[in-house]
């Protein structure tokens, strides 16, 4: 698969799981922190991936992150619904550790 194909693809996987977990963390039982989806990354293939957020604050760090794992099982149901291609990749969820590595550079260049 091309690169601009595979970015197209990573770009709707960003907008529905985003969506999603804006929609899911805003509930009672959600984390009650802002997630921020800020990448996707799909293999060559696109059958497997990682979403990569970001938490504020940065104390409900984990706890966002085992709400998310939960909800993969729902996320996964909301995505064979909204993509516009097949297969529909199977993601993890992580932390975006650069983010969080610019945003430290930001706030110390701000100074």
């Amino acid at each position: 698969m091309d690169h601009i194909k595979r970015e197209k693809r990573e770009e709707q996987v960003r907008e529905v799981a985003a969506r999603f977990i804006e929609r899911e963390s805003i509930r009672p039982q959600g984390s009650g922190a802002l997630i921020t989806v800020t990448r996707v990354q799909l293999d060559e293939k696109c059958r497997t991936g990682t979403i990569f957020f970001s938490v504020l604050p940065e104390s409900e760090e984990s706890s966002a992150l085992h709400f998310l794992k939960r909800q993969r099982p729902a996320l996964r149901e909301v995505m064979k619904k909204e993509l516009s291609f097949f297969p529909i990749p199977f993601l993890d969820i992580t932390i975006d550790e650069g983010e969080k590595s610019r945003q430290t550079i930001d706030a110390l260049l701000k100074e």
